[in-house]
């Protein structure tokens, strides 16, 4: 009997045009797991440069380096158990919920990877063909900053003990206002810091209320600081970690520093088993283009629930907003402390499906960050934004701080809670005419917290404002009058119900709310501004320069009080006096608008029209949709020989105010002097429209025709005029002018 032998498969291959023999296969396949052997340069320096070197290179915040090959390979078991776990790199939404920019999630082919690449003995591989590793410049990493602020007093970090949260005061030490496209922190000892946080008080009312202190830092997780009188809600993530050296914003959203506004850094720090002195530097860059893009940053909360039981494992408080106003969501910022255990964050929309924003199955504060969506995520007018958070207050939860656990309520300290989600919103689709899509979003927010607590009466001061700043004055007046029934000596709320009144055209109460609120804090500013400008507006221009003078010997930094001294001093004829102040305002804040507004009109008035259009176009770039801006810089572009600039200007400003009679019969006029006869008639009759009693208007329309030969329609608009006017004199000559019929 003839022996059969069996050839193996894999050193059997018979090549057959157009077929796979599966011997050939078996025999691929182990030629391609050779070549796909995982090493260091090929495939291992990739994923680490790509998501690791960011916190773990030298100086940063990670504890080691992971820049060199001989640095991962000393660290291959722990790369694998951290991975595994997904315990790094640190990274806490879950996927598919939310589509994030930057996610520094592992795939799980990469996790797999690392775990074969330490499994076969960590080779290194081909070096040549490993990519070169990042750089990290341990100053600077955009170059040198415009402006540094520095830590006036360092602090010493014990070496053990709770985590710290410190709060330095930087006051912003120039005297003009800047916009800030970037920002980085370069702390002095990285390795400890987990994160900071940029606050912008605009009022330095932090540092007021630490008068003895501020200096040395204050304690305390969070803080709120008084905004000022103006509705300029904060709106950027300042939010600093050492894995994202440089803050840079989105293209259109600088935010701005004014004299006088202090940042605080608010620094989460961790103690390392050895005292430190914890000092930081803030780098701020700086451009020269305002902000054309207006986000803002909504709150949802549910920190006055919050009283955790000792031992309660799944304790859960919730919230919602309804929005008013169609918008894109940029990023979401959830927050809670050591209990936190899920957090979660969606929308309803108006058909009742659910988007969701972010979800975060195993919260960890020590990992917490801002997650920037990859594309914005729309959400229409009537969605609902929700929040739900989990806590876990009992043995089981191991970043509970207390052994045993007991009670915890809401508050700033870190052995407190908080729940907390905060949402950058767009607002889109909006119209060109309505007011500050913000106000409505604010108005919402505001409604939605007195709601839940009809006692707050933070809320109840912002609503008020939003409501001032919708133009409801006398909603506004009545909110804030219930907040001085009680709180009657509260100097701010006395100011603000003065504005209300004011612009409500109460000028004689809102005088004596700004009276009051003087005699109550003479040393504050923000009341004798506004007593001023009512001045001003009653034409008591001596008085109002008085009051000027008299603000500024206080804040000699506000510029909104050089250029009001400005135009008092126009409205005492003194116009050389008026031109320096609007040039100092200028100084301190080259956007000022009232100083560039009224410059221009100097300009104009002396012959200078080119220095005049600049001037007014910066205006125009503050202020885009004033019209008597609009109407200057048309005037100034006519005097200086240039009519189509000057038509553009006022085809934009008939586009801002289309039912405004008076700018439709100037457009008409220009028209007219640059030989546009037909356009400037079709101007004119809009113009007659909106306003047909207007006896001038129909001799200029008269003339128009005239001009275009059409005498009968000239005589019908002069006797038209002249049946308005009997006795309009340019109406009766220009019908004599006309052929006899």
């Amino acid at each position: 009997m003839r022996s059969v032998r069996f050839i193996s498969p894999a050193l059997f291959c018979i090549a057959i045009p157009g077929f796979w023999h599966t011997g050939c296969a078996a025999q691929a396949a182990k030629s391609q797991t050779a070549e796909l052997a995982v090493t260091w340069s090929l495939q291992i320096a990739p994923i680490v440069y790509h998501n690791c070197t960011t916190c773990h290179h030298p100086g940063g915040g990670g504890p080691f380096s992971l820049l060199s090959y001989r640095d991962a390979w000393r660290r291959g078991p722990q790369m694998v158990q951290v991975t595994q776990s997904r315990f790094m790199p640190p990274w806490l939404p879950a996927p598919g919920y939310g589509e994030f920019a930057d996610t520094r999630r592992l795939s799980d082919r990469e996790i797999e990877l690392i775990r074969k690449w330490v499994a076969a003995g960590m080779p290194e591989g081909d070096r040549t063909q490993a990519p070169p590793p990042p750089r990290f410049d341990t100053t600077w990493q955009m170059g040198k900053p415009d402006l540094i602020l520095t830590v006036e007093r360092p602090y010493m970090l014990y070496a053990s003990g709770t985590d710290v949260f410190r709060n330095f005061i930087l006051p912003y030490p120039l005297a003009q206002s800047h916009y800030i496209r970037a920002m980085e922190i370069l702390p002095s000892v990285p390795s400890i810091v987990h994160h900071c946080n940029l606050l912008i008080d605009r009022t330095a009312s932090f540092r007021r209320l630490h008068p003895n202190h501020w200096k040395d830092g204050i304690p305390g997780m969070e803080l709120e600081v008084d905004a000022g009188n103006t509705f300029d809600p904060d709106s950027h993530f300042l939010f600093w970690k050492p894995d994202t050296p440089v803050v840079v914003e989105r293209k259109g959203m600088p935010w701005r520093l004014d004299p006088g506004n202090d940042l605080i850094l608010n620094m989460h720090l961790k103690p390392s088993g050895k005292p430190e002195i914890i000092s930081a530097q803030v780098g701020l860059y700086f451009t020269s283009q305002p902000a054309t893009l207006h986000p803002m940053l909504l709150q949802l909360e549910d920190d006055r629930d919050l009283d955790i039981p000792a031992g309660d494992s799944h304790f859960v408080v919730q919230d919602e907003l309804k929005l008013p106003i169609d918008v894109d969501v940029l990023g979401v910022y959830p927050h809670a402390h050591y209990l936190g255990k899920e957090l979660e964050g969606w929308a309803t929309l108006p058909n009742a499906s659910k988007k969701w924003l972010i979800r975060i199955p195993n919260w960890d504060i020590d990992r917490q960050s801002i997650y920037e969506y990859r594309e914005p995520v729309f959400l229409p007018r009537g969605s609902v934004v929700h929040m739900r958070y989990v806590y876990d207050n009992s043995e089981d939860n191991v970043h509970n701080p207390n052994d045993p656990p007991i009670r915890v309520r809401a508050g700033n300290r870190s052995v407190d809670e908080m729940a907390h989600l905060w949402i950058q919103v767009l607002p889109v689709n909006v119209p060109k005419n309505g007011p500050d899509p913000r106000l409505l979003l604010e108005q919402a927010w505001m409604e939605h917290r007195l709601n839940k607590n009809p006692g707050d009466f933070i809320a109840l001061y912002n609503l008020a404002s939003a409501l001032a700043g919708l133009g409801r004055y006398s909603q506004a007046a009545d909110d804030y009058r219930k907040l001085l029934t009680a709180h009657p000596d509260d100097a701010r709320t006395l100011n603000s119900l003065g504005a209300a009144l004011e612009n409500g055209g109460d000028l004689q109460a809102a005088n004596g709310a700004y009276e009051q609120a003087i005699a109550l804090a003479p040393g504050d500013c923000d009341a004798r501004f506004n007593l001023a400008g009512l001045d001003v507006k009653r034409s008591l221009f001596a008085s109002a320069e008085e009051e000027f003078r008299t603000m500024l010997r206080r804040c000699p930094a506000d510029a909104g009080a050089y250029s009001g001294l400005g135009v008092a001093l126009i409205g005492e004829g003194n116009s050389s006096a008026a031109q320096a102040q609007f040039q100092r305002a200028l100084q301190l804040d080259p956007n000022n608008f009232s100083a560039l507004y009224h410059l221009g009109q100097m300009d104009i008035e002396s012959g200078e029209p080119d220095r005049a259009i600049d001037l007014l176009q910066s205006a125009a770039q503050q202020r885009p949709d004033d019209l008597d801006t609009r109407e200057r810089l048309a005037m100034a572009f006519a005097q200086s020989g240039r009519p189509g600039d000057a038509l553009t200007q006022l085809k934009e400003a008939v586009r801002i105010a289309p039912g405004d009679a008076d700018l439709h019969a100037l457009l008409s006029q220009v028209l007219a002097g640059t030989g546009q006869f037909q356009q400037a008639i079709d101007e004119q009759n809009v113009a007659l429209r909106l306003q047909p009693e207007d006896a001038d208007g129909w001799n200029n329309l008269g003339v128009l025709h005239a001009r275009m030969g059409n005498t009968a329609a000239a005589r019908a608009d002069f006797q038209h005029a002249l049946e308005l006017v009997p006795g309009h004199a340019q109406a009766r000559a220009n019908l004599a002018r006309l052929p006899r019929q």
